[in-house]
């Protein structure tokens, strides 16, 4: 039985900054397509039998840098839709709103291009993902290119764990890689937040 390898994209400049990027398609600074090459070699050690990506380029161009082939857009793997938190920090957020906590409370709703997403409706997602490549994982490692919030999403939903444990699990670096597997046909987290 194989690994899910997953991969959050390489930095970029409102990762850096703490904005959140949802949906907006922001590159990858130098930094982040730097990391996003280190992490060729061990991905190479890896030779996944499958490749999933979010069509965002950063995870894209990390895919792309990581050396990985064959990578297929998968739109369920694209950040939790902000709304109109989109672009803001967390401070910023919560300087509107004291107290604010995005597991409990959610987001706000945006323009047309980030109407914004319930938390049910990224855990619907990630199941939806993990649906996907639960079959394909008897066959060798699968990777999945993805970002921060959705990582945290998907990897609570392998453990069998409500979608709001999300916030249990540290945000995974831009450009590290976490590994989830099973024993005994138990699911667990192999690694966490790799370099």
């Amino acid at each position: 039985m194989g690994e899910l390898i997953l991969i959050r994209h390489g930095q970029t400049a409102w990762s850096l900054s703490g904005r959140h990027a949802g949906r907006t398609d922001i590159p990858l600074t130098e930094e982040g397509e730097a990391a996003a090459t280190s992490l060729a070699p061990r991905l190479a050690r890896r030779r996944p039998v499958a490749v999933f990506s979010s069509p965002l380029s950063r995870a894209m161009r990390t895919a792309e840098l990581a050396g990985l082939t064959g990578v297929r857009p998968d739109p369920d793997l694209m950040e939790w839709d902000y709304g109109g938190y989109e672009g803001l920090t967390a401070a910023q957020i919560q300087g509107r709103r004291p107290g604010w906590d995005l597991w409990r409370d959610g987001v706000i709703p945006g323009d047309a291009a980030h109407p914004g997403e319930e938390l049910r409706q990224v855990a619907a997602r990630t199941d939806a993902v993990l649906d996907r490549v639960r079959p394909l994982l008897a066959d060798g490692d699968v990777a999945l290119v993805a970002h921060g919030h959705l990582a945290r999403v998907l990897t609570v939903r392998w453990l069998g764990l409500d979608a709001s444990a999300g916030r249990l699990l540290g945000h995974p670096h831009p450009g590290t890689l976490s590994f989830l597997a099973t024993e005994d046909e138990q699911p667990f987290i192999a690694a966490w937040n790799v370099p």
